[in-house]
């Protein structure tokens, strides 16, 4: 996708003033924070020092100099546009007055909580271990995107199948039929992205850090693009820094306009754009798939499907996120050591109890030879993620398949050549 990233060196209030109105789709800054300090650092051959004032009389002059810029900011906003403010502890609570000022409290979306650790001395008071990003919107027409977070380890599995509904008392409990049959959900995502995340701070030894003051991981301003935007859409950071905002806008599509004062800044967003470097983190992903510690060699096999991974039932490893004709897909892989029997009669069992129609043992014993008929509602996979997306082609057949060898009285296994599942339309 090809986009377009100008970076222009100057005061963003001049700046400003030649954009048109409603003119662009989003807007992040990272401002002074009124730290009351000059901010220093070298890059990461140590040959150059980055730095920038944060030095103020008061808050007033402070308050003042973000204001007239949060106007014009506004002007040259869509309708459809929204504003991302960076603060820390020091203004939070200028900022936060000058936001509902300007744009309207009514226009307040979020107070995001961005939540790192970091290693240093707190002295006699609580380590700071967050920062603040202010969410408004110029209108109530904004863009917005529902990101889904995984569920926790803690969540119980009836709560991600079982449909809930609020009772006569306002209280959610689980829906029930005039038979008083529990009824199953629609198809879940996970949960959608709360106003804290949890985000590491880049660490000296990340491949994205060029040693400039200040500098924030491109994992969240993604976020935020992600968010409040959509391809080919125009992003502006008026205090752009090392750039990491139209990095950020490109790896994503999006074109973007970078500016500011220093003539550092502006030089080494212009060096990142040429080559852009985006570090991953272990953190997250490690946190994303914390379920794979309790077997993760049996998991490790589930890579790449859209799943569910469920920590506390016997039965059960995961759930598609897909579901088959209104009810969960429930998965298990067999353990080392156990036998195909075993692992089938669990996932059985627990499928009846979810009123699962369809539920997938992924075999990986090479010498787990059986002999007994396997539970109907079980189909048996050799053990490749692969295999199990397959399956959601053509169901009629193999149960159809699966009922001769029954009628015969053969054993069934299923291979991926043998399983084709049914598929959306049917």
């Amino acid at each position: 996708m090809n986009t377009k990233a100008q970076v222009l060196k100057g005061d963003c209030l001049d700046l400003l003033q030649q954009i048109d109105d409603g003119s662009l789709d989003l807007i992040y800054l990272d401002p002074p924070f009124f730290t009351g300090k000059v901010h220093r650092l070298r890059d990461r051959v140590g040959t150059h020092v980055f730095s920038y004032d944060d030095l103020w009389r008061d808050y007033e002059e402070y308050a003042q100099f973000l204001s007239k810029r949060l106007s014009e900011m506004k002007r040259v906003l869509k309708t459809t546009g929204s504003i991302f403010v960076h603060c820390d502890r020091n203004a939070t609570h200028v900022i936060r007055a000058l936001l509902d000022d300007v744009y309207g409290k009514d226009q307040f979306r979020s107070e995001i909580i961005w939540s790192y650790k970091r290693w240093s001395s707190a002295g006699k008071n609580l380590l700071p271990a967050h920062q603040t990003i202010y969410f408004y919107s110029k209108s109530n027409q904004y863009k917005f995107r529902v990101i889904y977070d995984a569920y926790s380890a803690s969540t119980n599995i009836d709560q991600i199948l079982q449909k809930r509904v609020r009772n006569e008392q306002g209280k959610a409990v689980y829906a029930r039929t005039e038979d008083e049959e529990i009824l199953l959900d629609d198809e879940k995502q996970g949960v959608p992205l709360s106003d804290v995340w949890e985000i590491p701070y880049l660490n000296p030894k990340a491949k994205e850090r060029v040693g400039y003051p200040t500098q924030k991981p491109i994992l969240l301003l993604e976020r935020i693009i992600e968010i409040a935007s959509e391809p080919n859409d125009v992003v502006l950071d008026p205090f752009c820094g090392s750039g990491t905002t139209l990095v950020a806008a490109k790896l994503l599509g999006r074109n973007s306009i970078g500016m500011d004062i220093s003539e550092d800044a502006v030089k080494l967003t212009q060096a990142r754009l040429k080559t852009p470097v985006k570090s991953e983190s272990q953190l997250m992903q490690k946190g994303r798939g914390a379920y794979l510690t309790a077997d993760e060699e049996g998991i490790n096999l589930l890579r790449g499907l859209d799943l569910i991974p469920v920590q506390r039932n016997k039965g059960i490893d995961a759930i598609l996120k897909r579901q088959y004709m209104g009810t969960p897909v429930l998965i298990r892989v067999q353990k080392r050591g156990e036998s195909l029997m075993k692992a089938a009669e669990l996932l059985s069992k627990a499928a009846r109890k979810k009123g699962s129609l369809k539920a997938i043992l992924v075999r990986t014993e090479q010498d787990s030879l059986f002999r007994e008929t396997l539970p109907e509602n079980v189909l048996v996979l050799n053990s490749t993620a692969l295999a199990v997306e397959e399956s959601l082609v053509d169901l009629p057949m193999l149960v159809q398949e699966a009922l001769d060898e029954h009628v015969k009285g053969e054993t069934q296994e299923l291979t991926p050549d043998s399983l084709q599942m049914e598929g959306d339309n049917n």
